[in-house]
């Protein structure tokens, strides 16, 4: 079932079984997914009976028609290089080069069927205790260590949650923006969202890497900035077929799309 009482659809089409436990995101997700499908069918870009999403997985028929929508739909504009300037020095150690972090995490798994809101508040009670707890002292026993060893959902949680020396190429796109580009030693004060769960992430030191000259990384400032704008264009175009849809137990209204994140 899902965190509402009311059966989740989209214009009648329901997003989830009776059976099946749904965290918020993952159900915005599902609404946003089934928007655009059902926005596919209307400009003749899917068949009609195309069939419904099966525990949120959509057809290759209809993924590949979201794809055509999408380039139909959405206008993303070239970055100007006065832009890509800006965002280079706004964002210069994003960039950097040899960047590396000494890391220990301890994970909160996100797996099929599981509480998510439950989960989330497992992990934020997690973060404020090692927050709380600070660094150990010489001959005190390592909280952090004990902590990770018991509660940790990685491997790595038997060696008290460390993960060694990474770089952003060691990091799946999403823990590693969070990891890099930042000064921050110690236990970070946000949770880390990754395609594998929630972390609290410990950062016990760094090695600053050579910030290259923006012509050097040129293409990737421009990528950057044009991802942003399709995220942009994107959240704007289901804002658009939010308003014109039937929708019963979701609220899409001020969310983040999950689509792009």
């Amino acid at each position: 079932m899902t965190d509402l009482d009311t059966p989740a659809a989209v214009n009648g089409v329901l997003l989830a079984h009776p059976e099946e436990r749904l965290g918020i995101e993952e159900l915005r997700q599902r609404a946003c997914t089934e928007l655009l499908r059902q926005a596919a069918m209307d400009a003749g870009l899917l068949a009609a009976d195309d069939p419904a999403p099966l525990a949120g997985a959509i057809s290759e028929a209809a993924s590949g028609a979201i794809e055509t929508l999408l380039d139909q739909a959405l206008a993303v504009p070239e970055p100007s290089d006065a832009a890509c300037h800006r965002h280079h020095a706004a964002n210069a150690a994003r960039y950097a080069v040899g960047e590396r972090a000494l890391v220990r995490h301890v994970l909160f798994a996100v797996t099929p069927g599981v509480d998510v809101s439950a989960l989330r508040q497992r992990a934020e009670a997690c973060l404020l205790d090692l927050r709380c707890a600070g660094p150990a002292s010489d001959g005190e026993p390592d909280h952090f260590a004990a902590v990770a060893a018991s509660t940790s959902n990685c491997p790595s949680g038997a060696q008290g949650g460390d993960l060694g020396w990474l770089s952003a190429a060691d990091c799946a796109p999403e823990f590693g923006r969070e990891l890099f580009g930042h000064a921050e030693i110690g236990v970070l004060p946000r949770l880390v969202h990754s395609r594998f769960g929630l972390h609290v992430v410990d950062v016990l030191a760094r090695e600053v890497g050579v910030q290259p000259a923006l012509e050097s990384v040129q293409a990737a400032v421009a990528q950057a900035l044009r991802q942003r704008s399709f995220a942009t264009a994107l959240r704007q175009y289901l804002q658009l077929l939010a308003g014109q849809a039937r929708l019963q137990g979701v609220d899409l209204e001020g969310a983040d799309t999950p689509l792009v994140q």
